[in-house]
Parts: C-alpha cells; sequence; structure tokens
C-alpha cells in the first residue's frame, strides 16, 4: 500500500492553523526578496501581542506570539510559492524579542516559531537561530522574526 504524502498545508490544517492574505509593508520595502533558490524575507511581527517581555508579556504568550509570526511568514513563501513543499529547507531565522533589560528568555520564546517549522516541514524545518532581545520593535509588537528559505528550483 502507497502511503500518502502529507503536505505542509496539510499539516497546518491538522494543527487547526490557515494561512491568511500576506500582512501590508508599514514602510518602503517588500516582503521577501528572492535571489537563486534563496528567500530572504522582511520581518514579520504580529497584530495580537504587543508590549514586552517580561513586563507585559509571559514567556508562554510571546511562544504564542512567535508561532503567528512565524504563520505570517509562511504566508508571505505561499504567496511566492504558491505550494509550500517547495521548501527544500529553512535555513535561518532571526527572532528579535522586544522584551525588559533583564529578560533571558529570548530562546523560549522563539522555540514558538522554531516548534511550527519542525511540525510542518519536519527535519526540513530545522534550522540555524539567532534570538535576541530588544529594547522596542515597531509598533510595539511582542516579536518580529525574519528568515532565509532554500527552495526547490
Amino acid at each position: 500500500m502507497e502511503q500518502k504524502v502529507i503536505t505542509p498545508e496539510e499539516k497546518l490544517q491538522n494543527l487547526g492553523l490557515e494561512l491568511s492574505p500576506v500582512r501590508s509593508a508599514v514602510g518602503n520595502y517588500v516582503s521577501h526578496v528572492k535571489v537563486g533558490n534563496l528567500i530572504f524575507t522582511a520581518g514579520q511581527g504580529v497584530d495580537q501581542y504587543h508590549g514586552k517581555l517580561g513586563l507585559d508579556l509571559s514567556v508562554e504568550e510571546g511562544y504564542q506570539a512567535a508561532r503567528i509570526s512565524m504563520l505570517n511568514l509562511l504566508c508571505v513563501l505561499k504567496a511566492e510559492l504558491q505550494e509550500l513543499s517547495k521548501v527544500k529547507r529553512v535555513v535561518k531565522l532571526l527572532g528579535m524579542v522586544n522584551c525588559t533589560e533583564d529578560f533571558i528568555n529570548q530562546p523560549k520564546v522563539i522555540d514558538g516559531a522554531s516548534d511550527l517549522l519542525v511540525e510542518v516541514f519536519g527535519e526540513r524545518g530545522r534550522h540555524a537561530r539567532s534570538a535576541v532581545g530588544m529594547a522596542q520593535l515597531p509598533g510595539g509588537t511582542a516579536i518580529e522574526i525574519e528568515m532565509i528559505v532554500e527552495i526547490e528550483e
């Protein structure tokens, strides 16, 4: 019996998640740039969580914000590729966390995005990553993440 391959979109649906239209840019930039077989995304924040981790928001809320930020990034990829199965490898994430000076759990927060990538892409979703704290992010968003993805040609 042949085993059915589950697409990334089906995995998202099984998780109860759906992709929405790409969010509008809030400045003079584009949502992504494709160079050869790499896609570099602009940072994606979230509309649902604002404030500082360690003051206004918990690590758990930050984790959820990072998942939503990654969903926003997957929307960008879907719009460019039409099919997320064209993602060959997630190469790198830069996760920025709006946080207090003494907050040290940036990696736990950005795990929300990393965990979602592994749930959706399996081993192809494992990536290099930086998770850093910021004094402020645009619009007071709790999270901003950008990514580099290798795609099938």
